[in-house]
C-alpha cells in the first residue's frame, strides 16, 4: 500500500535515484509543520461549564416532570435507588460515560421532585427558599475558593473525605436505631441535635464543594483529557444535591406547616 506520507515518497524516490525533483523550501517547511496525528483535546474551564449544565439541565428537567406528573412515592424511591447505583458506579469507577452521568442526573432529579413537592405541600415556599440558599452556599464557597481564603491542601482532602464516611456511618446507624426507638439517635428530628446535624452537614458539603472546584482547577492545569469534564460536572451536581437536601431539610425545622 503506498503511503501519502511526503516523507516516505521522498524516501522512496531518493531510492529510486537522484533524478527526483527536488522539493522547494515551502513544501520542505509543510513536511515539517504538518501534524502526522491530531493531538488529544485537554479538558478547559468551558468544557466544565457546558457539562455542568446539561447535567444540571437533566437535573432539574427531570425534577421539573416528577412535580408536574405527581409522581407517586414508590417510582420516587425507586428512582432514589436507581440513581443511588449510577452514582456509585461514577464515582469508584471515575467514569466520563455521558450517558452514565446524564442518567443518574435524570433519575436523581425525579426523586428530588417528587420529595420537593411533599416538602412544598406541608411548608409552601421552602422549596425556592431552599434553592436559594443552595445557590447562596454555591457562590459564598465559590468566592472563598477564588480568594484563597481557604485552600485546598492534601491534609484537608483526607479530612473531608474522613468526615463524609463518618457523617453517612452516623446516618446509617441513626437509620437503624431508628427502626428501633422511632427516633433513631436524633440527628433527623427537629430538635437541638438535629439542627446542629443539619448545619454539619451544610457545612460538611460545603468544603466537598471546595473539593470539587479544585478538582476543576487542578485538571485544567494539568492538561487533563476533555472527557475528564463529565465526572467533574457529575461531582459538582452530587455535592449539589447533598447541599439541596440538607438545606430543605433545615428549614423545614422552622417554617410553620399551616
Amino acid at each position: 500500500m503506498e503511503s501519502k506520507n511526503p516523507v516516505f515518497s521522498r524516501t522512496r524516490q531518493q531510492s529510486a535515484g537522484w533524478g527526483a525533483p527536488t522539493p522547494t523550501p515551502a513544501q520542505l517547511q509543510d513536511m515539517y509543520e504538518t501534524p502526522s496525528y491530531a493531538p488529544p483535546r485537554t479538558m478547559t474551564l468551558d468544557d466544565v461549564v457546558v457539562r455542568g449544565f446539561m447535567t444540571l439541565g437533566t437535573l432539574v428537567v427531570g425534577a421539573a416532570a416528577a412535580w408536574y406528573f405527581k409522581v407517586p412515592t414508590g417510582v420516587a424511591v425507586g428512582a432514589a435507588i436507581v440513581a443511588l447505583i449510577l452514582g456509585l458506579v461514577a464515582s469508584f469507577k471515575q467514569s466520563t460515560n455521558p450517558a452514565l452521568i446524564l442518567g443518574y442526573a435524570l433519575f436523581e432529579g425525579v426523586f428530588l421532585g417528587a420529595i420537593s413537592r411533599v416538602f412544598e405541600a406541608y411548608f409552601p415556599g421552602i422549596v425556592i427558599q431552599a434553592v436559594l440558599g443552595t445557590a447562596l452556599a454555591f457562590g459564598a464557597v465559590l468566592t472563598v475558593y477564588a480568594l484563597r481564603i481557604v485552600r485546598v491542601t492534601s491534609k484537608l482532602v483526607k479530612y473531608v473525605a474522613a468526615a463524609g464516611i463518618a457523617a453517612l456511618g452516623l446516618m446509617v446507624v441513626n437509620l437503624l436505631v431508628g427502626i428501633f426507638n422511632g427516633t433513631g439517635l436524633g440527628l433527623r428530628t427537629d430538635s437541638p441535635i438535629g439542627w446542629v446535624f443539619s448545619i454539619a452537614m451544610i457545612l460538611l458539603g460545603c468544603f466537598f464543594l471546595l473539593l470539587d472546584f479544585d478538582a476543576v482547577e487542578q485538571g485544567v492545569r494539568q492538561g487533563a483529557p476533555e472527557k475528564f469534564a463529565w465526572q467533574c460536572a457529575f461531582g459538582l451536581t452530587l455535592t449539589l444535591v447533598w447541599i439541596y437536601l440538607e438545606v430543605l431539610r433545615f428549614i423545614s425545622y422552622f417554617t410553620n406547616s399551616d
